[in-house]
Parts: structure tokens; sequence; C-alpha cells
């Protein structure tokens, strides 16, 4: 067999491992995400966490670069060696598909979490609004406790780099109750895409090659621990959208510090507002008058923020990662994100807000 088949077969074998792999969740949890791939993560973070730029983002950058340089070599020798180039280029997503795996993805086949920490996932419309009654008073007695007036909106006073290490006080606490959480050996970074990933719709991203936790720091500040905190879960190997924004909202609200509960409490709220407008519109603006007018004003302040970057581009970047996210395990694609509120409301059916 000539070499240049091994690599694209190689791909072929790998697509249909992947589709073996959902069978065997328990193997993927023992032996990949809370055994090879803790050794792996914690090199990269160790190694790369205390770089204050993204070397993910850079490698990027550099393969966009590379990838743009040889179409433009090969631009006269397409047609005429077009199956040599496709070979290439199937041989090159190998690689890329096989380490992708290996250093983070193999996670997306994972036990589920709410068989982990042993959670319904069925709620009522009764189990919504008695949950979204309980967040309001506590997203309400949070942002009155920070401004000491209710119609006053929050104003993060830390700096981007200060909240990236006081994040991890939530994460403390929380691995007291739940030891998978625990977080160690910080590597969150600004992004250097910043600027393209607003206008792609995104708040961050996990790099799988380098296990550093990008966040687009364009954002409003008073989001960023929520959205900090959602790009560590990915960092300790939970790669559920719904999964991370679940542990996500556990660590800021279990944070000492109340700018980062606000920052928990008023993300899973929207959410929970959000799916009241969609199912009942007469209850959403009674459940609206109740919310504080500072909450509101946050609201707003991020409604306008992404209206400035809304373009044709994240329509088309939605399209692409929902079927990425459906293509690797998680079937509800970009409604996965919403998700998480079946995981928080039965978490929270018997504890304190």
């Amino acid at each position: 067999m000539k070499s240049k088949y091994i690599l694209p077969l190689f791909l072929i074998v790998q697509i249909i491992f992947l589709r073996i792999l959902p069978f065997f969740p328990d193997f993927v949890e023992g032996f990949y995400s809370n055994n090879l791939f803790v050794r792996i993560s914690h090199f990269s973070r160790t190694a790369l966490g205390k770089v204050p730029f993204s070397i993910g983002d850079c490698i990027y950058a550099f393969l966009i670069l590379g990838i743009i340089g040889w179409f433009w070599k090969i631009r006269k020798t397409w047609r005429t060696d077009w199956k040599d180039h496709l070979l290439t280029i199937l041989g090159k997503i190998s690689i890329f598909y096989f380490f992708f795996h290996l250093l983070w993805a193999f996670n997306y086949y994972r036990e589920p979490l709410f068989e982990k920490m042993e959670i319904k996932r069925e709620y009522t419309d009764a189990d919504l609004l008695a949950f979204t009654k309980r967040l309001i008073s506590k997203t309400n007695e949070t942002q009155l406790a920070i401004t000491k007036s209710d119609t006053a909106k929050i104003v993060f006073p830390y700096s981007q780099k200060e909240s990236f290490k006081m994040i991890l006080n939530g994460y403390d606490n929380l691995a007291k109750e739940h030891p998978y959480f625990k977080y160690e050996i910080l590597s969150v970074k600004k992004s250097l895409f910043s600027t393209p990933l607003t206008y792609m719709g995104f708040g961050g991203y996990l790099n799988p090659f380098t296990n550093e936790a990008q966040v687009n720091d364009l954002l409003p500040m008073y989001t960023f621990p929520q959205t900090t905190a959602h790009e560590m879960a990915h960092q300790i190997g939970f790669a559920s959208e719904s999964e991370c924004n679940f542990i996500g909202f556990l660590a800021t609200v279990n944070n000492e510090n109340l700018y980062y509960k606000y920052a928990g409490y008023s993300f899973t709220l929207h959410y929970c507002l959000g799916i009241w407008k969609f199912k009942n519109e007469k209850i959403f603006n009674q459940l609206k008058k109740s919310v504080h007018t500072g909450i509101l004003k946050n609201y707003k302040e991020t409604q306008e923020f992404h209206k400035k970057y809304d373009t044709f581009l994240d329509e088309g970047f939605y399209f692409l990662y929902d079927n990425f996210l459906k293509s690797n395990n998680q079937k509800d694609g970009m409604n996965s994100y919403s998700k998480f509120i079946d995981l928080t409301i039965n978490y929270y059916k018997t504890r304190k807000l």
C-alpha cells in the first residue's frame, strides 16, 4: 500500500471507532477522563499556564496562514494533481482529528453528568416557575447587597486578570462537596481573536490542543466570571455545553465574592426568563415585573453589546457549530447550552439556592 493512503484510511478507522465509542461511556470515564486526560491537561496547564498570552491562538494563526500559503502554492497544479492534493488534505485532517480527540475530545463520550451526580433531567412547568421565583429573589438580593439600590446596574470592579484568579475560590469551594470539579493550575487567557469571536457570537472557547481557556475580553464585564467558569469546566474534562453552563453556575454562586455570585444568578435567571418568554408570555411579563430594574439594565447592556456586532456571520457560525456539536455526541447541538436548566432545577430541589 502506498504511504499516501495510510493517513486517509486512518481517518476512516477513527470515524468508525467514534461511532462505537458512545456505547462505552464507563470505559471513557475510567480510562480517559479520570486518568489519561488528567495527566495530559495538568502537563499542558503547567507548561503554558504562566505564559501571559494564548499559545493556542498563535498556533491557530500560524495554521491559518500555512493553509492559505499551501493553497496558493498548489493553485496551478490543483486540476492536474487533484487526487494527490485531496489525499494530502485528508491526511492532514486525519492527524488533526487524532490529536483533537487524544488531547481532549474523547470527553464528549464520557458518562453524562446527570448520571454521575444522580440528578433527574425532567421537570414540570410548576418546577420551573418555583425555581425562577427563587432565582429572582436571590438575584435581586445579591444586586441590592452590592449596589444598595434596586435601580443601579452592576459595574464589575475587578480587572480581567484579577477576575481569572478570583474565580478559583468558587471552584475550591465546589470541590469540597464534589471532588471531580477540582480545578488546579490556572491557564485562562484573554483571546487574541476577541473581535472575531464577538462577530461569531462566542464568549470564549477551549483550545483542545493546549488546554488553554480563551475568554472574549470584549464582553460586558459583569458576565466575565460565568463565561470564565464555563471555559474552565471544559478544561477539567467536561465537554457538554449544558454541563459546563451548569458547572460554571455552581462555581460562580459558590464563590465568596458577591460579584461572582451575581454573575451566576443573573446568567441563569436570564435563561429561565427566556424559556418563559417562549412558553408563556403572560407569565414572563409577570415575572419580569419582580426583577430589579438594575438587573434589567445589565441585561440591556448585554443585548446592546451583541446587537452592535450582529451580522450574518454569527448565523453562519451558529449553523457550523450546531452541526459540529451534533457530530460530537451532543444531539441537541447549540440548543444544548440551555439544557443546563434541567440540571440546575433538579439539583436545587433539595438545596438552598
